[in-house]
């Protein structure tokens, strides 16, 4: 394998492996750190940030001891941490085992881009893999989980990487550092819009959701869509195509970073219905703007052009520059800069650019928690990348990339498509056996999918629900990139086997649902007044049709009151709008209402001429799931459906235990 082509896989399997660790580390914060609403949200941003800050060490360690055996360590640190957390997925060692792989991921990033100068390639090719790898396993299971077959994929991935990076780096020039400084922020991007599969998923469920209803119903809700992540593979393929590609110039060169920023833009005004094209301009205008500031670190960090010609591996290296150490600035690198110099300002940018995609994820999820305004998040990441890919012209004959810019894009997208379609599952519903004589119907909040041992298990969600015709849920995650980037929401449905209708509620990727094992249609969504809390709440009814007349009106929410308080003024807007929106047809009212029995909250409900379902067995504690003492989650139903059989079935797969119970239909 030529040197060029060895470098790039080599950094590519890096980022994969980088990606890989941050999807644990990230949640594991959350729901192992902390508690999530419990533990105060700056003291896990101060916990996640400060790894990220501690990484700043690594240029200094390298120019101290060398790029080679500080990066070559590093390396087989971040495998073996990531392949230790396949034995222990859950609990305070992964924990602390996603967060060594953390800080030897970004190590070994900052000794990669001391000895890379021409990153972009790499760095594309290993967002694009990463995204595949994610879209082939349905982003629930990790690369290295599961049977030997997986482990054994596993060891031969890291084998290859720690191979590739045993290898003597060729001499590298002095530019690079704008490539680098990107890699942070297109990170982040590439995670959170243009390269992931759930919320490629979820903008179709958006767009082309199968539900069948009027089109003025289905304004704000999503449901199972017709062709599931298929949208990534345009994006993959327009990424990796914009990146490798020879960038655009003259006023041309505009069009990536103004697409970038464009869809930027459009996510952050928080519409369902424009995540599509969010995804697909993110991703072109992504990879064009990294293609922009690789073809202007041509230029060198002086601004002049250089004309490094490859040499094969090992083929007349300065030993120093080999080995990243301080090198005789009199050699130069082709502009007269000292080339270890050179190595430091790569690291620091490398380093620097992870820092901002820390602050930057940080400061869009934890306004969840705090109530500050993140919609400018995504736009601010996306103007700086557009502002570093502008600030240079490209030089007039960048070097050729080591990857065939139209084959490996359209490869990339014909896997991404083939992926997509295998690995998604249409679900549909059918009342062809007529109505039923009763319906079983849950409530259960599943905290994103992560249990109390910090553990993502929608097999364990199933399982809690089994047994439920009609499931409510709450905190349903639909791609957030802090939640690891899996789609809750799908993963469960398809291991259910039952439809959903969505709604969001703090953002288009976050909110509730409603699963049936019958054709749902009518739905409708009301957001609900903040009152001062920070995570956005709503009302989402649907109607179960059981056919031969029979129609049952289901309302799920999630009331979400500030810290200590009441949600009495969410509860009296869900009841009204439950009651106008059931129009005297047979309701149920279910979800994490935050309130107990006799508290203001509860009693707005049976103000409305509801019944608590629950009555009968009660006390019926559903929170904290390990020693349940708050009765918080509910049912209530209108008087016309008779209720039995109330239960709260044990187990620790989310924080709260799900509520269940048979409901009697009445006659048509």
């Amino acid at each position: 394998m030529r040197y060029r082509h060895l470098t790039t896989v080599t950094l590519a399997l890096g980022v994969v492996l980088l990606v890989d660790v941050l999807r644990v580390f990230l949640p594991a914060v959350i729901t192992i750190f902390g508690q999530a609403a419990s533990t105060p949200a700056e003291l896990l941003g101060a916990f996640a940030f400060g790894w990220f800050l501690l990484a700043l060490a690594a240029p200094a360690l390298i120019r101290r001891v060398g790029a080679r055996p500080v990066t070559l360590v590093a390396a087989v640190l971040l495998v073996v941490a990531r392949l230790a957390v396949n034995g222990q997925p859950g609990g305070r060692l992964q924990l602390w085992l996603a967060t060594a792989g953390l800080l030897a991921g970004l190590v070994w990033l900052a000794g990669a881009a001391a000895g890379t100068d021409r990153p972009v390639p790499g760095l594309a090719l290993g967002l694009a893999v990463g995204a595949v790898l994610h879209t082939v396993l349905d982003t629930y299971r990790s690369a290295f989980f599961g049977d030997w077959p997986a482990w054994l994929a596993a060891v031969g991935v890291a084998g290859l990487f720690l191979a590739g990076q045993a290898r003597p780096a060729p001499p590298a020039g002095t530019g690079g550092v704008r490539s680098w400084l990107l890699a942070g922020p297109a990170l982040l991007l590439a995670g959170m819009v243009a390269l992931s599969p759930a919320v490629a998923r979820t903008a179709m469920s958006y767009q082309f959701g199968l539900l069948r209803s009027d089109p003025a119903d289905e304004v704000g809700v999503a449901t199972v869509p017709l062709f599931g992540p298929a949208p990534l593979a345009v994006a993959v393929g327009g990424f990796l195509l914009a990146a490798l590609a020879p960038p655009r110039r003259g006023a041309w060169r505009w069009l990536g970073p103004v697409a970038l920023v464009g869809g930027a833009v459009l996510v952050a005004l928080g519409r369902g219905e424009l995540l599509l094209p969010a995804v697909l301009l993110t991703a072109v205008g992504l990879g064009a703007c990294l293609a922009s500031a690789g073809a202007a670190d041509g230029r060198g960090d002086d601004g002049a052009d250089q004309a490094r010609t490859p040499v094969p591996d090992g083929a007349g290296q300065d030993p120093a520059r080999a080995a990243g150490g301080a090198a005789d600035p009199a050699r130069g690198g082709g502009d007269g800069q000292d080339p270890a110099r050179a190595a430091g300002r790569r690291g620091y940018a490398a380093v620097a650019g992870m820092l901002v995609f820390a602050v930057a994820a940080v400061a869009y999820y934890s306004a969840y928690d705090l109530g500050h305004p993140n919609a400018g998040v995504p736009v601010a990441v996306a103007v700086l990348v557009a502002a570093v890919a502008l600030a240079r012209r490209p030089t007039p004959g960048p070097a050729r990339s080591p990857l065939p810019p139209v084959w490996t894009a359209a490869t990339a997208a014909v896997v991404t498509l083939l992926a997509a379609v295998a690995s998604d599952e249409l679900l549909s519903a059918t009342n062809r056996d007529g109505p039923p004589e009763t319906v079983r119907v849950a409530a259960y909040n599943v905290r994103m999918g992560f249990g109390m041992d910090g553990r993502f298990d929608p097999d364990a969600l199933a399982r809690a629900v089994a047994g439920a015709d009609v499931v409510a849920l709450s905190e349903v995650d639909r791609g957030w990139l802090l939640n690891g980037g899996h789609d809750t929401l799908d993963l469960l449905a398809e291991r259910l086997d039952m439809p959903y209708v969505f709604a969001p509620a703090a953002d288009p990727l976050w909110g509730d649902a409603v699963l049936s094992r019958w054709p749902l249609d009518a739905a409708r969504t009301r957001p609900l007044p903040a009152v001062g809390a920070p995570t956005g709440a709503q009302a989402l009814g649907v109607t179960v049709n059981f056919s031969g007349g029979v129609r049952l009106a289901v309302v799920a929410t999630h009331l979400q009151p500030p810290p200590g308080e009441d949600p009495v003024v969410q509860a009296r807007a869900v009841a009204d709008f439950a009651v106008r929106y059931a129009a005297g047809r047979p309701l149920v009212v279910a979800g994490d209402l935050n309130t107990e029995p006799g508290d203001p909250a509860f009693t707005e409900f049976t103000r409305a001429g509801l019944v608590d379902a629950l009555a009968a067995a009660r006390p019926l504690p559903t929170s904290p799931a390990d020693t349940p003492r708050q009765q918080i989650d509910h049912v209530f139903v209108t008087p016309d459906l008779a209720a039995g059989d109330a239960a709260a079935p044990p187990g620790t797969a989310s924080d709260h235990l799900p509520v269940a119970v048979t409901l009697t239909l009445p006659p048509a």
